[in-house]
C-alpha cells in the first residue's frame, strides 16, 4: 500500500490531469498576481530606455532604486535560448541585446535554460501553456523544480507588488448616464408601441430583453476601457487570479437582467451596480436569483453523484486487455474544411478529437504520398503536416471500433493523457472515463434558461444535458434532422411553420412541423453559423432549427457511425 501511494499519489507524478491531460499543479491566486505584476511592462517608469551590459548590472541598478522591475530597458543577455523571432540576432559569442524588463528576466530564471525566453505578459492562461509545454518536453523532476520556483517567485512578487483592493479601485464609467438614457428611450418606445397594440406582449418582452442585453454589453465595454492596466482589480481579473468580468460588471457597471423563480428573465433590468447600491425593488428582485442558486447547488450534488455511479456501473469492465487487436476499422475524422478563400481551415476541437489517437490507415495526400503512416500517435505537428499536404479527413482508431475479445486494446485507446504515452495494458480506462465525466458534474449548472416559458425554445444545458446524452433520451424541444438531400420550402400554416424538403431524387417530399417561434439556424460543428432560408439546399443529416438533435433521429437517418461521432 505504501509503494502504491508513493507511485500513484505523489504530487510530482500527478502534474497532468488524467481527464484531459491539462496541468493540475498550477500556481493560482496570489502567485498569479505576482507573476502578472512581474512580467508587466509599464511606460514612463524610472530608468526607461537605459542599457545594461548584463543581468547582474540591471539587478544592481534595481537594488539602488534607479529602475523598476517593470521599466522598459535593454539588456545584453548571456547564455539564453532566444525567442524564435530573435534567433537570427544572436552574436557569435552567444550574447543577445534584448529590449525587455527586469521582471521578465527574473521570471525566465525560474524556467529551464533550454526553454525559449518568454517575452509575453504572463497570466493564468500563458502559465498553463508554459507548464503544458514543460510537461511534454522535460522530465518530471525538471517540471517539479520549475513549479516550485514559480510558486516561490509568485508569492515573493505578489507581496512586493503591493497589489491591494479598495473601493476606490471600482470605477464606474463616467458616461453611464448618457449610455443608459439612450437605451431608456428605446425601451420607452417599445412600451408605447405595445400600448397602441402594435406589438404583442411576447414581442415586447423579447425586444426589451434584447435592448437591455445590448445596454449591459455597451456599459461593460465602457467599464473595461475605463480601467488602467495597473488598476489592482483589473489586474486581478485580467491575470486570471480571481473573479471575472461578469462579477466586475455587477460591481462597477450594472447588474443587468436577472431571472425570476421560474427561471424566466425579467424584462426590467437592474440598472444600479453594487458600488452605487441597489434600490429596495432591485434588491428584492435580486434575491430570487440568489435563492435559486443555493437550491440548485444542493440538488446538483446528489444528481452528479448518481450520474457518476451509473457511469461506473456500465463502464467498469472496460480494461485495456492487449497491446493491439489488429483491426483496420476506426472513425473517420474531418480535420479541415475549405475556407472561403480556398485555403484549408482546421476544424475546432482537434486537440480533443484527434491528438493522442492512433491512425487506423495511412494518411495519403492527393499525390499518393503517405504523409503519416498507420499506427502513428497523432500530435499537433502531424496535424500541421497533414494540413500542409492538403489532407482533410483521416481515420483514427477508437475504442468504439476495437475488436479485442474483452475490454479494449491499447492501440485503439491511444495515448494516456496523464502519462503522455501509449496507455499500459491493465489500465482501468472505463472507470477513468466515468470519473472524468462525473467529477466536473458538480460544477455544471442545472439552469434551463426559459426565454419566456415558451415550449420549443427551452435549451437544456449543464448537467441535465449530459444525463440526456448518456440516456439517449429524446431532448426537449429537439431540432429536426434532414432525412434526405434536397431544397427547403417554407410554408406558414395556422399551427406553425411547415418545412418541406423537395428531394433531389424525386421521391415523395418530407415534411416537418416546427413551432412558429423556432429559429431556422444552427451552428454546424465546424464553427460555421448557418441560417436556413426558403430555397436553400440541405444534405442528409443537416440540423434544421436551433436546438439539440435527437440521437435516435441520427441513428435512423445516418446509421450507427454518425451517432458514434
Amino acid at each position: 500500500a505504501q509503494a502504491e501511494a508513493r507511485i500513484l499519489m505523489l504530487s510530482s507524478n500527478n502534474i497532468l490531469k488524467p481527464a484531459d491531460g491539462r496541468p493540475v499543479a498550477l500556481p493560482s491566486h496570489e502567485m498569479i498576481i505576482g507573476m502578472y505584476y512581474l512580467t508587466q511592462d509599464v511606460d514612463g517608469l524610472p530608468g526607461e530606455g537605459r542599457l545594461f551590459s548584463s543581468v547582474e548590472e540591471a539587478i544592481m541598478a534595481f537594488d539602488l532604486g534607479e529602475i523598476d522591475v517593470r521599466s522598459k530597458i535593454k539588456v545584453r543577455m548571456h547564455e539564453i535560448t532566444p525567442p524564435a523571432r530573435l534567433a537570427d540576432q544572436v552574436r557569435p559569442d552567444g550574447t543577445l541585446l534584448m529590449e525587455t524588463t527586469l521582471g521578465k528576466i527574473i521570471f525566465n530564471e525560474a524556467l529551464p535554460e533550454s526553454y525559449p525566453f518568454v517575452e509575453k505578459h504572463v497570466g493564468k492562461k500563458q502559465l498553463g501553456m508554459i507548464v503544458n509545454q514543460l510537461a511534454e518536453q522535460y522530465p518530471k523532476t525538471v517540471v517539479t523544480e520549475v513549479l516550485d520556483a514559480l510558486k516561490d517567485m509568485g508569492f515573493t512578487w505578489g507581496t512586493r507588488s503591493g497589489v491591494t483592493v479598495s473601493i476606490g479601485d471600482v470605477q464606474t464609467p463616467a458616461n453611464k448616464p448618457e449610455i443608459m438614457a439612450g437605451y431608456d428611450a428605446k425601451a420607452a418606445k417599445i412600451d408605447r408601441l405595445y400600448e397602441r397594440g402594435a406589438v404583442t406582449e411576447e414581442e415586447r418582452r423579447e425586444e426589451l430583453i434584447r435592448i437591455w442585453t445590448d445596454a449591459t454589453a455597451e456599459l461593460t465595454s465602457a467599464m473595461e476601457a475605463n480601467f488602467s492596466a495597473t488598476n489592482p482589480i483589473y489586474m486581478m481579473v485580467n491575470s486570471g487570479a480571481r473573479g471575472n468580468m461578469t462579477q466586475m460588471r455587477q460591481i462597477a457597471a450594472m447588474r443587468g437582467l436577472v431571472a425570476n423563480p421560474k427561471g424566466e428573465i425579467i424584462a426590467r433590468p437592474i440598472k444600479s451596480n453594487f458600488r452605487e447600491g441597489l434600490t429596495v425593488l432591485e434588491y428584492f428582485i435580486s434575491t430570487h436569483g440568489g435563492r435559486k442558486g443555493q437550491a440548485d447547488t444542493a440538488l446538483r450534488t446528489a444528481d452528479s453523484g448518481y450520474l457518476t455511479r451509473r457511469l461506473v456501473d456500465v463502464s467498469q469492465d472496460v480494461i485495456i486487455r492487449e497491446e493491439d487487436c489488429g483491426t483496420e476499422r476506426g472513425l473517420t475524422k474531418t480535420i479541415a474544411v475549405p475556407a472561403e478563400d480556398g485555403t484549408l481551415r482546421p476544424v475546432k476541437a482537434l486537440d480533443t478529437s484527434v491528438v493522442g489517437r492512433n491512425l487506423a490507415t495511412d494518411a495519403v495526400a492527393e499525390s499518393g504520398e503517405v504523409v503519416v503512416p498507420t499506427g502513428t500517435d497523432m500530435t499537433e505537428d502531424h496535424i500541421k503536416a497533414l494540413l500542409a499536404a492538403g489532407v482533410t479527413t483521416i481515420k483514427v482508431r477508437s475504442v468504439l471500433t476495437c475488436e479485442a475479445a474483452t475490454g479494449a486494446c491499447a492501440m485503439c485507446y491511444g495515448r494516456s493523457l496523464a502519462g503522455g504515452k501509449l496507455v499500459d495494458v491493465g489500465e482501468a480506462v472505463g472507470i477513468q472515463a466515468a470519473q472524468s465525466i462525473g467529477e466536473p458534474g458538480t460544477q455544471l449548472t442545472m439552469r434551463t434558461f426559459h426565454t419566456g416559458g415558451v415550449a420549443g425554445d427551452d435549451i437544456t444545458l449543464g448537467l441535465p444535458r449530459v444525463v440526456e446524452l448518456f440516456e439517449a433520451r429524446t431532448p426537449k424541444g429537439k431540432a429536426p434532422v434532414a432525412e434526405a438531400d434536397g431544397r427547403i420550402k417554407i410554408e406558414d400554416g395556422d399551427r406553425g411553420r411547415k418545412l418541406i424538403i423537395v428531394r433531389d431524387d424525386g421521391q415523395t417530399d418530407v415534411e416537418y412541423l416546427v413551432p412558429r417561434r423556432a429559429r431556422l439556424e444552427f451552428d454546424d460543428h465546424q464553427g460555421v453559423h448557418r441560417v436556413i432560408a426558403d430555397g436553400d439546399h440541405v444534405n442528409v443529416g443537416d440540423q434544421l432549427t436551433a436546438g439539440t438533435i435527437d440521437p435516435q433521429d441520427v441513428l435512423r437517418v445516418q446509421g450507427v457511425r454518425k451517432v458514434q461521432e
